[in-house]
């Protein structure tokens, strides 16, 4: 039989330094991946906390203009709408901006952008830049609000309702004619009104 060769080491290493020195290279190598990682979850945390942040600002800067834009649309609408609603036999005497119904001893409270009035009508209008049809059944409900308060103030008015936008989808405005609502819309450099059906122009 032969002699089985012993494996010498290398010169001057025994097998336990070089064990050692791969323990050691393998912990440094984990270390420096978790190190790499936890860098890599912080950069990813502040990245996410600055794209919150530029999103918070950029919501607040945009709704701060839709809402200024709204505000202006409904400032040109309101001066104007008295004498377009006479060509439907609708002669309303004055026009008011955010009118406000508080009436705590019946729990009624809700907000109107346009109010319209003469002797026996009164009709209010809700401006919104982009009209949706949550905003029109939002006025519906606020209609209802303004009924019950008129029938427990014994107020006698004929109550209207109208939705004005400068963007409104078809189906938007086929939704707010059927609920029974005048539609205000952009047309040329003025507006036009859309009668809900069965209401023809005087």
């Amino acid at each position: 039989m032969g002699k089985t060769k012993t494996r010498k080491p290398l010169k001057g290493l025994t097998f336990e330094d070089v064990w050692a020195a791969l323990m050691e290279t393998r912990d440094r190598q984990e270390k420096e991946t978790r190190e790499r990682k936890e860098a890599q979850r912080e950069s990813q945390k502040k990245f996410d906390e600055q794209m919150e942040e530029s999103r918070k600002k950029f919501d607040k800067r945009f709704g701060d203009l839709t809402n200024r834009f709204g505000e202006i649309v409904e400032y040109m609408v309101a001066p104007n709408l008295l004498e377009k609603f006479r060509e439907f036999g609708l002669n309303f005497l004055t026009a008011s901006s955010n009118f406000k119904v508080r009436d705590p001893e019946n729990n009624i409270f809700f907000e109107i952008d346009i109010k319209l009035d003469n002797s026996d009508k009164t009709m209010l209008v809700e401006v919104k830049t982009k009209l949706t049809a949550e905003d029109v059944q939002g006025h519906a409900n606020r209609m209802e609000k303004m009924r019950l308060y008129n029938t427990i103030h014994r107020h006698k008015r004929t109550l209207l309702g109208a939705v004005a936008g400068v963007v409104i989808k078809p189906n938007v405005k086929k939704y707010a004619l059927e609920q029974g609502f005048y539609v205000i819309e952009p047309s040329g450099e003025t507006f036009a009104i859309t009668p809900p059906p069965n209401v023809k122009a005087a």
